[in-house]
């Protein structure tokens, strides 16, 4: 938990927002959820399957009916104590306007990074608030001041789409090449390590390096900290997309060992959309000039390489009740609990001959996220044609991933309140398909 209280932090939000506007007090806004506390005592892996506990965090969320979705990894959903609190505080920001943008909101604005970086094991200097882990890469690879002329840039196919045309780009603007990775359709931490480190030490000319935490395109889990540490020592500058990974995973930054890294909060932490981060290590901003137009002589000020503008006051200010919400869950136990979910379905089709899982080949490398397509369909129009059918007879919604160099395929994301017997349907009706 933060140094300062987040709780007060609230409080004294909503009150002014309750002066301000005449809504009444509603004190604390996540006192509802209140966690036996037995249930501190189990270990996350026997927790993740005590189907009742996940039936009771299910019921602090609103869910779509008439639908099975299991496609939650392009944002995520508030916990409804979050969305009411983002609600009133939307209400406050609109009564109130410039008065308290102009005269509150810096302060509060400071408190919010603050939340984070003390979720994150870092300190507040290191972490510059963004709208998005996009926003936040191009914060660093625009500005990046570390290429010439025969260096090299590296990035593999598991990274987001959006993220290897910027690397691509990059490339082209500065005069240097381009590396392209391509990872094994399934593939275990022995195996990614390897690869990793083989490319690095073939190319000793790579001075910048992106490297996913977990893929978007299967929920593939990279062993980031060992690369990094292969890469420091060959002198390579290390980006680490983690805008999938924080809530899906536990963790906190000093064991990535990540010098910069991305961060979208309205995913798995579940704050409002349009929420992100950009984590610079202490004593590494010289690398990075300044965003056009703003000063830092001393290389001390991450906000700098950064001009968010005018941005969604109230989601921000949602922060730390999202933070709060996440970890009274428990963030280890939300990481075993979307495991166990992603086994539960890969465990009833691994055998079937006509399906092809992608993504992790081990534990190591698996997070709730995974992804399969029927055997030797690999094209985007075969992909569509079936996420069309799970949706259309058998009531599942999926989403189909484009971007991985052995083809395309259907992406699965449960979340904390997806009932055990949603993954058992869909593993059903693959099977029932392929029959």
């Amino acid at each position: 938990m933060p140094s300062f209280s987040r709780r007060s932090f609230l409080g004294t939000t909503l009150a002014a927002a309750a002066a301000s506007s005449a809504l009444p007090s509603t004190g604390a806004p996540l006192d509802c959820l209140q966690f036996n506390p037995a249930k501190s005592k189990i270990a996350p892996q026997s927790l993740a399957q005590d189907e009742a506990y996940w039936r009771y965090v299910g019921q602090f969320y609103e869910t779509a009916l008439g639908v099975i979705n299991l496609e939650h990894g392009y944002w995520g959903k508030m916990a409804k104590p979050v969305e009411q609190h983002y609600q009133r505080l939307t209400h406050m920001v609109n009564q109130q306007l410039s008065l308290y943008a102009r005269t509150q909101w810096n302060e509060d604005f400071n408190e919010v990074g603050a939340a984070v970086a003390e979720a994150l094991a870092v300190k507040p200097s290191e972490i510059a608030l963004t709208r998005n882990a996009t926003e936040s890469l191009h914060g660093i690879i625009s500005q990046y001041k570390g290429l010439a002329k025969g260096d090299a840039v590296l990035y593999a196919d598991i990274d987001y789409p959006a993220f290897q045309r910027a690397m691509q780009w990059l490339a082209e603007t500065r005069g240097v090449e381009a590396i392209k990775l391509e990872i094994p359709a399934q593939a275990t931490v022995s195996q990614l390590s390897q690869l990793y480190r083989q490319t690095l030490q073939n190319n000793p000319h790579i001075k910048l390096a992106l490297l996913t935490h977990v893929s978007n395109q299967h929920g593939l889990l990279l062993p980031v900290k060992e690369i990094i540490e292969q890469a420091k020592r060959q002198g390579v500058d290390v980006i680490c997309d983690c805008a999938q990974s924080w809530g899906l995973v536990d963790f906190t930054l000093p064991e990535l060992k990540a010098d910069w890294a991305l961060f979208n909060l309205h995913k798995w932490i579940g704050s409002p959309v349009g929420v992100g981060a950009l984590y610079m290590k202490e004593g590494t901003l010289d690398k990075v000039a300044p965003f056009p137009g703003e000063s830092d002589p001393s290389n001390t000020d991450i906000s700098s390489r950064v001009h968010m503008a005018t941005s969604n006051f109230a989601a921000f200010l949602a922060v730390p009740a999202a933070l709060e919400f996440h970890q009274n869950v428990g963030a280890q136990a939300k990481q075993e609990r979307l495991r166990y979910l992603r086994k539960v379905w890969v465990d009833a089709i691994k055998d079937n001959p006509n399906i092809e899982i992608l993504g992790a080949a081990d534990s190591d490398t698996s997070t709730g996220m995974g992804g399969f397509r029927l055997a030797g369909k690999t094209s985007v129009a075969d992909n569509e044609k079936l996420q069309a059918t799970l949706h259309k007879q058998y009531n599942l919604f999926t989403v189909v991933r484009k971007d991985l160099a052995s083809g395309a395929n259907i992406r699965v994301t449960p979340q904390v309140f997806t009932p055990v017997e949603d993954v058992q349907a869909l593993a059903s009706a693959l099977n029932d398909i392929t029959k």
